[in-house]
């Protein structure tokens, strides 16, 4: 079992950097694949970003290549979310989640966070 918070969200203007955090609870956030999901207001959650649990494969959306950025710290049990260029498409909610298979990947995770909400004004 993992608990998963978010924070970092907030209100920023188009082209603007921000840079969300998940920290993570129990004793097996290594062996975790992390991943990265936003969801628009009368959207379905989309896959943003991944990472493998060794760091050294990642995993993006078409839409975020180039401007995002995933990365973790095990010793911190923290994952993280650097986004840069920012668009008003990004708005969402940015939920952190965690597969227990420990891989990049874009789909089937097992623990999910509450959420942190960005929005970017045009």
């Amino acid at each position: 079992q993992v608990q998963l918070v978010e924070s970092g969200g907030g209100l920023v203007q188009a082209g603007d950097s921000l840079r969300l955090s998940c920290a993570a609870s129990g004793r097996t956030f290594n062996g975790y694949g992390m991943g990265w999901f936003r969801q628009a207001l009368g959207k379905e959650r989309e896959f943003v970003a991944a990472i493998s649990w060794s760091g050294r494969s990642t995993n993006y959306a078409d839409s975020v290549k180039g401007r995002f950025t995933i990365s973790r710290d095990n010793a911190k049990n923290t994952v993280y979310l650097q986004m840069s260029s920012l668009k008003p498409e990004d708005t969402g909610l940015y939920y952190c989640a965690a597969n227990t298979r420990g891989l990049a990947a874009d789909w089937g995770y097992n623990y999910w966070g509450q959420g942190t909400q960005v929005t970017v004004s045009s």
